[in-house]
């Protein structure tokens, strides 16, 4: 009995031990595979190392060839556009306005007429006047005969000649009054705004029309008392219209010689391109030429400028295969640019890109 049962145990236990070895064996295949992937890719590394380690070895600059040019500096101040013809025109006398003969963005000429007051009171005397005139004239010209004639005396001449010139002269102030009671345009231009209304009362000095001649713009500026002696008529502005993303390449027109007390600055006035549409007391930049290199100088980027321990400025140049430091004098700086003074000559190549980071002697290479 008890064989019976030994039997089918030790069956059992055969079968695990042959199924135990299988999975060993498929794990010692699925670790072999592993194996010979990993050397595959040692293999790679090792080739991307010895590629890396036959590069050449250097710090990554970019140069830049140094050419002489010739070097403006230039000094910033704030303008506004104006006008030598701008006028605000208002009636002479006081009244009320019967006609208004022109309208905003109307061309005028000198001496037209661009409103009128009441003048009915003036025109009557006026006609008044003529009668009377047009009588003391026909008495002048019989007296005037009689005298040539030897006929009459020559207080009765002379009294009548006085009559008559003393009603052209009354005829004369009525005229000018007459006049004064239109708006008259003094000069040739556009007519930029009105101001008043048929019907309303105006009196002298109240602001009816303003006329502005476009023709003729400029741009002031106050300049610093301390540019007095760089500033001349005929340097070159650069005119900088921020708001209509505009420049006007100009010359200095006038340069005041009284300097302000208050202020301690002296006026400047540069011409404006007349073809293009500005404005009055429209805001500009004025850049303008305070000076310019004689001859052609060497410049180089403010930023390439270094100093050394004792505040000496200095720049690297690319001489070969390595990096050289120069000491180098400056002079004037403008716009990212600075004038060399001494230390470079026309032809080095200096390291724009890198500078700070490389030494003296160091090891370059030139990034494509």
């Amino acid at each position: 009995m008890k064989k019976l049962v030994l039997i089918p145990v030790f069956a059992i236990t055969i079968i695990a031990c042959n199924s135990g070895g299988e999975d060993k064996k498929a794990e010692l295949e699925k670790l072999k595979q592993q194996e010979a992937e990993i050397k595959a890719k040692i293999v790679l590394v090792e080739a991307e190392l010895a590629k890396n380690d036959s590069a050449p070895k250097g710090i990554a600059i970019e140069v830049q060839k140094i050419i002489a040019e010739t070097f403006k500096n230039y000094i910033d101040v704030q303008g506004r556009v104006d006008a030598d013809e701008n006028v605000s025109l208002s009636t002479e006398m006081p009244g009320t306005i019967t006609k208004i003969n022109v309208k905003v963005g109307d061309e005028v000429r000198v001496g037209q007429v661009l409103a009128e007051t009441d003048a009915k009171a003036i025109s009557q005397q006026m006609s008044d006047l003529q009668t009377n005139t047009d009588l003391v004239n026909q008495i002048f010209e019989k007296q005037k005969n009689l005298w040539e004639q030897k006929i009459g005396t020559e207080v009765q001449y002379l009294q009548a000649k006085t009559n008559k010139e003393s009603m052209e002269k009354k005829m004369a102030a009525l005229q000018e009054q007459l006049r004064m009671t239109k708006i008259i345009s003094p000069i040739n231009g556009t007519v930029d705004a009105i101001d008043i209304k048929i019907g309303q009362a105006v009196a002298p000095g109240m602001p009816a029309i303003r006329v502005i001649n476009f023709s003729n713009l400029k741009v002031k500026a106050d300049v610093a008392e301390s540019y007095a002696s760089k500033i001349k008529k005929g340097s070159e502005v650069i005119v900088y219209f921020s708001d209509m993303n505009d420049t006007v390449v100009s010359k200095v027109n006038f340069v005041a010689r009284a300097i302000n007390n208050a202020s301690r600055t002296f006026l400047v006035e540069v011409l404006l391109d007349n073809k293009k549409e500005y404005h009055p007391n429209m805001v500009a930049r004025l850049n303008i030429n305070d000076y310019q290199s004689p001859t052609p100088v060497l410049t180089v980027p403010v930023k390439a400028i270094q100093k050394d321990e004792n505040s000496e400025p200095f720049v690297y140049l690319a001489e070969g295969n390595k990096a050289k430091k120069q000491l180098v004098k400056v002079g004037k700086q403008y716009n990212g640019k600075a004038e060399i003074i001494d230390g470079l000559r026309d032809g080095d190549m200096l390291v724009t890109l890198g500078y700070d980071i490389v030494n003296d002697g160091d090891v370059v290479i030139y990034k494509k």
